[in-house]
């Protein structure tokens, strides 16, 4: 089948904003991790407005507001914090400062948007939960590998849609490019920073086996992590596996490394491989190697043939769109806090128990 015939499954139309300028106010701090700017610019497509950046490192937020020039520099957490406009505050903070800094959002009254993973410890999520409870505010987390990559959206569409009958299995791999190290700060190579390659990485995965399978609950039947190659750094776990069994019935498998050679086109050959009863459907998130396809490709096999879709500009991220309704509305549409909390426990619980297969080698 052709692209233009496999587009006939009809993917919901591409967002447009779901606000006024000025109705849903948002600031961004703390911007450890690049996705930062993704998280920004999602929020800034579906209408919302940036008003305020801050970080501890001021070089850091003067090359933001570069990049933003609409938003204002704050002198400190607390000035924007104390801002009674703003409805959420973005962060993309160290991992294990993620947590924390959630909870200091929330008490002073705002919703919470944090890069994944969301906190690195079982302890971690329990302080959220309960600052959740105890709060009434929303503790968002940016899955980006589902929410933001259209063709994980399309996929999502498409099982809700039946078209490759019930969810028996997903299979996720998240490869990345370690490049060069000392471009890294710190805290990447440190296990109490950022928590482990499962807890890190994993996270993205068991958010979609949970999405895709549409399961509330898993159990990690195995999980292990190995450092192969990074001797000079003993902390970092370079790879990583999981599996779970998952609360609708279905099996999930889970394989993220560091070893994305230099001779691929991008950072990471990302896929997921999604078998249903009926059919089965395979994402090439970021590359299609050997081809000039590009990202975005979804390969789907059903009783009518086989079908290629390039979901580039059809589907949109509407899950940014919903984060802000959700906010102004207090209902949870985007993604349940209960979702986006499960996610992570399977991810920790699958760091906390993982087998060691490897340590690095002595250099």
């Amino acid at each position: 089948m052709t692209v233009s015939e496999g587009a006939s499954y009809a993917p919901a139309p591409m967002p447009r904003p779901v606000v006024e300028p000025g109705e849903f106010v948002f600031a961004a701090m703390h911007l450890d991790h690049g996705h930062i700017f993704g998280m920004t610019e999602g929020l800034l497509g579906a209408g919302g407005t940036l008003k305020w950046v801050y970080d501890p490192q001021p070089e850091r937020a003067a090359a933001f507001a570069e990049k933003y020039p609409q938003v204002t520099v704050a002198s400190s957490e607390e000035e924007v914090l104390a801002d009674p406009a703003v409805h959420l505050v973005a962060a993309a903070a160290v991992p294990a400062d993620r947590a924390p800094l959630g909870i200091r959002v929330m008490e002073a009254g705002k919703d919470y948007f944090t890069d994944k993973s969301p906190l690195v410890s079982l302890e971690q999520l329990e302080a959220a939960k309960e600052a959740v409870e105890r709060t009434g505010k929303k503790y968002a987390v940016y899955y980006s590998e589902r929410i933001h990559v259209e063709a994980a959206v399309l996929a999502g569409q498409l099982i809700e849609r039946g078209a490759i009958g019930r969810v028996i299995q997903v299979m996720g791999m998240g490869p990345h490019r370690m490049g060069s190290p000392e471009t890294r700060p710190d805290w990447f190579f440190e296990r109490a920073g950022y928590g482990g390659i499962l807890t890190d990485i994993g996270s993205h995965n068991f958010e979609q086996m949970l999405t895709f399978t549409g399961s509330d609950d898993a159990e990690i039947t195995s999980s292990a992590i190995g450092n192969f190659g990074h001797p000079e750094f003993p902390e970092l776990d370079d790879f990583g596996e999981a599996n779970i069994a998952l609360s609708s019935g279905a099996s999930g498998y889970v394989r993220v490394d560091w070893f994305t050679p230099e001779g691929l086109r991008t950072w990471g050959d990302g896929r997921t491989f999604i078998l249903g009863t009926e059919g089965y459907i395979e994402l090439r998130k970021y590359i299609d190697v050997t081809t000039d396809n590009g990202g975005g490709q979804v390969i789907l096999v059903d009783s009518e043939g086989e079908h290629r879709i390039d979901a580039t500009g059809k589907v949109g991220y509407p899950f940014f769109g919903e984060l802000i309704l959700d906010v102004l509305h207090r209902t949870e549409n985007a993604m349940t806090q209960a979702h986006a909390f499960k996610a992570v426990e399977l991810a920790v619980r699958a760091q906390a128990q993982a087998r060691v297969l490897a340590s690095a080698p002595e250099a």
